[in-house]
């Protein structure tokens, strides 16, 4: 019996040049086109069914690597990952976004 799995993906890419925001945007489209999922910025996941997909996928995620970069990736299983909390704080007044009126000059 296969055992769910997931695998997430965490990076940071650099960012600053044209062919740096062109690779780390075909790395975000490979992982999309593989079957992950954003969980949040510049992290992704999958859900995968037993260690043979796990393998599969590794090995399809090496192949896609950029050339610079820091690239994690942890497995987990299913139940692992369903303990996971999601932790968000209370929104105060205060928190609403600032707004400033643009002024022009001619």
């Amino acid at each position: 019996m296969n055992k769910f799995m997931r695998m997430i993906v965490f990076f940071d890419l650099p960012v600053k040049k044209k062919r740096e925001r062109r690779e780390a945007t075909q790395f975000r489209n490979f992982l999309l086109k593989d079957g992950y999922h954003m969980i949040q910025f510049s992290v992704y996941g999958r859900v995968c069914n037993g260690i043979d997909a796990v393998n599969k996928h590794r090995e399809r995620l090496q192949v896609n690597l950029p050339d610079n970069g820091s690239i994690r990736l942890m497995v987990v299983t299913e139940k692992q990952y369903e303990a996971m909390e999601i932790l968000l704080g209370d929104y105060k007044q205060d928190d609403t976004p600032f707004v400033c009126e643009q002024l022009t000059i001619f």
